[in-house]
């Protein structure tokens, strides 16, 4: 068997949800937010639970289905136990496995780019030896606020290089395409040195200049006078640019200190408002390719995206105006709108099982 079966692969993505669920707990208990006592001992891990746990998996999990390799899911393996092991208090050891686990992702990535040597692979390539390197940084040190620049690349170039992949058909001049490349360059380079306030107001601005090439290039443009779940997706990718453009302007401005309220509007503009419009855009594509499960869109899909809008904009004005009341308010809509994220793709999966003819619902198992 040189593959893992799509049920299989069911528990790999239940720990990546385990993560997220005691990753949100986590950040609600930053906030002050009531909450139970193992979760409160866990609000130093809020950003490692969300991106070496969670994305980690998500992501690995992907990577790992389209390579059809067995060695491949010991990547998302990895990752998911890393958030295990935080969670029962071993800290080292969750950094230690999430390493292991992004290393596994990084050798994957760059064996795509040997096999097709194109802007795109190298790209995502790029992005998960980002993630290796901050979580090798959060080994190493033991601070997770060390590694947020890396994750941020991380996650910033695998879903630029994801999006130049499905749109690489479409005719762009050569200035076109190696604008890309140097912002792409700008990223990864910046993130190294982000640590220094004129390398983080470097890394702001290449994340602005990504978010303008985006919106202009991207196919989201077209798709988004398309209708169902191809419009669903432009609108997901359209406002998460609005997002990746907002996090950038304010880097660009302010730096990346932590504890400061422009580090926590930054980041939650970036990691939420971004990155998990893309993951609520993409969800309808990415479930079926690796659970083999059917997700039939509903125009319901627009509540949870509309949540979370609503909900980081409310973060961002408790920063804008220091009020923690409304920061606090922000935080708990975040974690109702990934809940009604959740929820929805749920019942789409129970929608499409309940569509489908008793002979394939009863079909080999696998």
């Amino acid at each position: 068997m040189s593959d893992l079966p799509p049920r299989a692969r069911l528990p790999l993505l239940a720990l990546g949800f385990v993560a997220l669920l005691t990753g949100v707990f986590a950040g609600l208990a930053r906030l002050g937010v009531a909450v139970d006592a193992k979760a409160a001992s866990l609000a130093g891990f809020h950003g490692p639970l969300m991106v070496a746990g969670f994305f980690g998996v998500v992501i690995s999990l992907e990577r790992a289905v389209a390579a059809a390799r067995l060695w491949a899911y010991a990547a998302p393996l990895g990752c998911g136990l890393a958030g295990i092991a935080i969670f029962v208090g071993e800290p080292s050891v969750a950094a230690g496995l999430a390493t292991l686990g992004a290393g596994i992702l990084a050798f994957a990535s760059l064996r795509f780019v040997a096999m097709q040597p194109e802007a795109h692979t190298m790209t995502i390539a790029a992005g998960a030896v980002a993630l290796a390197a901050g979580n090798l940084v959060w080994y190493a040190t033991g601070q997770p606020s060390a590694a947020v620049p890396a994750w941020a690349a991380f996650l910033v170039l695998t879903i630029a290089g994801e999006r130049l992949e499905l749109s690489r058909f479409l005719p762009r001049s050569t200035p076109v395409r190696a604008t890309f490349v140097a912002i792409a360059v700008a990223i990864g380079v910046s993130a190294v040195f982000a640590s220094d306030p004129r390398g983080a107001r470097a890394f702001g601005a290449a994340l602005l200049a990504l978010a303008a090439w985006l919106a202009v290039n991207d196919l989201a443009r077209r798709t988004v006078r398309d209708t169902g779940l191809t419009r669903f997706t432009a609108v997901c990718l359209l406002s998460g640019y609005v997002w990746l453009a907002i996090a950038g302007a304010t880097i660009a401005a302010a730096g990346l200190e932590p504890g400061t309220p422009a580090y926590d509007a930054a980041l939650h503009a970036l990691f939420l408002g971004f990155v998990f419009a893309m993951v609520f855009g993409h969800a309808a594509i990415i479930f079926p390719a690796v659970l083999r499960v059917k997700v039939p869109y509903a125009p319901v899909f627009y509540l949870p995206l509309a949540l979370l809008h609503a909900s980081v904009a409310l973060r961002l004005a408790g920063d804008a105006v220091g009020s923690t009341d409304v920061l606090r308010s922000g935080g708990i809509a975040n974690g109702v709108a990934l809940a009604a994220f959740i929820v929805t793709m749920v019942v789409a999966v129970v929608r499409g099982r309940a569509s489908k003819p008793p002979s394939v619902r009863a079909g080999p198992r696998g």
